[in-house]
């Protein structure tokens, strides 16, 4: 299916590079249904190209973060398998049926949807140094940044035209800029969901059907040497409830393998943000109707790592958080959805500390392997359901208004429920 035409909005003025060949690239849609396996081998079908691309580039960027061939690392990632599948048997289903579409194994499937805790795992680069592999007697690998995104929610007072918003700058690696897909998964009852995934992943960033959105921030890190559930399983069994209650409940009772930050944003004026870790969980609230987060520990810096002396993992998120909130504050006086989705985009191409800006570049200063990117700008209007993605960074590309709407499936009534009178 083809996206709608992409809205025109203006070039920030403050933006840094100028308009280049690939501001005309949209994201490729797809739609997937029916059995968990058959709605993964369209799946897999669909983004073949797409996810042997990413099977390239991981392979490279594992070696080089943990020195492990892409043989070890896949017999390393076997260790989730099981406790997926004791947690969600249906998307083992699904990981198997994309890797049946893509031509792949399985273990390549679940190794996409486990990169974080591949990368963040400090064990994959001890057993390289073990086992004498790449990078073995180097000394320890430098510490990787945490997943950069700066997510936000406004409503209420914060939103001028009365709308509830929620998205994100999604800032990773830019070697899978092109491995990037936008997946509608029609699966009732569940609720109907719209992601912005890596090609192959079961879960990520997105909304669903009965008005709850889910936007997330990489924190980095382990507290400990226990199996968690791969991030990518979390975060699709949370757009999977079809109220926020529920999809907390997912949050609090389950125990994730590495540190990440959760925004919730649902339709009847509500958002709320968790500070998930191992060691557990902290929150916070919007003021004035608007929230953002980033990628360091805001609503309180859990006590073992205070207790060692904690330091963000990205820094530049010190500075992206309030550049945010100060360019956001612009909304409280829109007049209509069109000024507010110009006045967002405008706020998220925010260059103050460039290359590692609200809006990211890659760093020429870097490996290629290492540069990252603001993959995708996105925008859930949860008032009417229209949803809206950037193909890479804001500051140069029109938003792709995509040609679904989230209230086409299950618990999409014309009215929300829940509001207060």
């Amino acid at each position: 299916m083809a996206p709608l035409p992409t809205e025109s909005a203006p070039v920030p003025t403050d933006s840094a590079p100028p308009p280049t060949d690939s501001a005309t690239r949209i994201l490729p849609v797809i739609e997937i249904s029916g059995s968990p396996r058959e709605r993964g081998r369209q799946y897999g079908e669909a983004v073949r190209p797409q996810l042997h691309a990413a099977l390239g580039y991981y392979e490279e960027a594992f070696g080089r973060s943990a020195g492990l061939t892409w043989d070890k690392v896949t017999a390393r990632a076997a260790r989730w398998l099981e406790p997926v599948r004791a947690y969600a048997p249906h998307l083992v289903e699904e990981m198997q049926g994309i890797a049946d579409g893509a031509g792949t194994g399985l273990l390549d499937v679940l190794a996409l949807n486990a990169r974080g805790e591949v990368i963040y795992d400090k064990s994959f680069a001890e057993m390289a140094a073990a086992g004498g592999g790449a990078g073995a007697g180097e000394g320890p690998a430098e510490e990787e940044p945490a997943e950069g995104c700066t997510s936000f929610a406004a409503y209420g007072p914060a939103s001028g035209d009365g709308h509830v918003y929620a998205g994100q700058n999604w800032d990773w690696r830019a070697g899978v800029s092109d491995t990037v897909v936008m997946i509608r998964i029609v699966q009732p009852p569940k609720p109907t969901l719209i992601m912005q995934v890596e090609a192959g992943q079961v879960g990520r960033q997105g909304a669903n059907s009965a008005g709850i959105a889910f936007n997330a921030n990489g924190l980095g890190g382990r507290f400990d040497d226990r199996i968690g559930l791969p991030q990518t399983v979390v975060r699709r069994t949370v757009l999977d409830q079809d109220n926020i209650a529920d999809a907390l409940d997912v949050l609090c009772r389950t125990r994730a393998h590495i540190a990440s930050n959760a925004l919730l944003t649902c339709r009847e004026g509500f958002a709320i943000d968790l500070e998930t870790t191992p060691a557990g969980h902290g929150w916070m609230y919007p003021t004035d109707g608007l929230l953002v987060h980033g990628n360091h520990y805001q609503a309180g810096i859990p006590a073992p790592l205070a207790a060692a002396g904690y330091r963000p993992m990205s820094s530049d998120s010190l500075v992206r958080v309030p550049r945010a909130e100060q360019g956001l504050a612009a909304l409280r006086h829109s007049t209509g959805p069109e000024e507010s989705r110009k006045l967002i985009r405008r706020a998220m191409s925010d260059h103050l500390g460039h290359p590692e800006s609200l809006c990211t570049h890659p760093d020429p200063r870097r490996p290629a392997v290492e540069h990252w990117t603001t993959l995708v700008s996105s925008l859930a209007d949860l008032t009417t359901g229209d949803y809206h993605v950037t193909a890479g960074t804001p500051c140069d590309r029109e938003y792709q208004h995509l040609p679904w709407n989230l209230y086409d499936g299950p618990h999409g009534g014309p009215e929300p429920t829940g509001t207060q009178p």
